[in-house]
């Protein structure tokens, strides 16, 4: 009786602690501020198999005394392990299929690889002032050097009209917390003066192979038997900018059981 209740508590505990944690996670070093933040839907997920889930993720850069922030040079994503990306029979995009086109020409030429979508923000310089320029990123599953990867495909229209193709490798980890790695080189913006500001992606696709259905991204609620929800080091964002200023941000997600 006494177990029973232990768990009963614990299970009620885990469950206002899953529901208090925080959105978000900040970070500043000096005048220089990321913001990060990340979730997964949907929330409830089976013990024992994997489904399919969509993964977002929204990161910002900032000054805090409003100056131009340093360019990002560097970014890494790590995923908790007990999501999974699946490519089996998922068509690739290559960038020089990308290299040059609006959105409707990377769809026409790529659509069939298509695995997510996002915006970005970026403040130019003209004559020492900031110019605001922002878009659409669509998102396509690619190889590199013969292991999967994704093209993030950056088409903003004001005050120009530029296309940028961003790739990111993907490396599986056997250990540790984080299994997947997401990490690109940011090019040059504008000549190096250029920044990009935000970036929010959402990855998730479901298709079909063979008669089968498939997920690029699955994930299952990994809580300790007995209890209802699950709380586990869900994203991990690393941050290097042209200054040599590096930030690395941490998020906590929750998870809750369904039959």
């Amino acid at each position: 009786m006494r177990r029973r209740v232990g768990i009963a508590v614990a299970a009620i505990a885990i469950a206002l602690l899953g529901a208090t944690l925080a959105h978000g996670d900040v970070r500043q070093l000096g005048t220089l501020r990321v913001f990060f933040d990340g979730s997964f839907a949907p929330h409830s997920l089976p013990r024992d198999r994997s489904v399919p889930v969509t993964v977002s993720v929204e990161g910002r850069i900032s000054t805090t005394d409003g100056t131009h922030p340093p360019s990002l040079r560097r970014l890494k994503l790590e995923l908790n392990r007990a999501g999974r990306l699946s490519t089996v029979g998922l068509p690739t995009c290559t960038a020089p299929q990308l290299q040059s086109t609006t959105h409707v020409g990377a769809l026409a030429q790529c659509q069939p690889a298509l695995v997510g979508n996002g915006r970005f923000a970026a403040d130019l310089t003209a004559e020492g002032n900031p110019v605001p320029t922002s878009g659409r990123i669509l998102v396509f599953n690619a190889r590199s050097q013969g292991k999967p990867a994704l093209l993030l495909h950056l088409y903003g229209t004001t005050p120009v009209q530029a296309t940028f193709v961003l790739p990111l490798e993907i490396q599986q980890r056997a250990r540790g917390q984080f299994g997947t790695v997401l990490a690109t080189r940011v090019p040059k913006l504008a000549g190096g003066i250029g920044s990009i500001t935000e970036i929010s992606l959402e990855i998730g696709r479901e298709y079909t192979y063979r008669g089968q259905r498939r997920a690029y991204v699955s994930a299952s609620c990994a809580a300790p038997e007995g209890f209802s929800v699950g709380i586990f080091p869900f994203l991990r964002g690393n941050f290097r900018f042209a200054d040599g200023k590096v930030l690395e941000t941490s998020l906590t997600g929750d998870c809750r059981v369904r039959r």
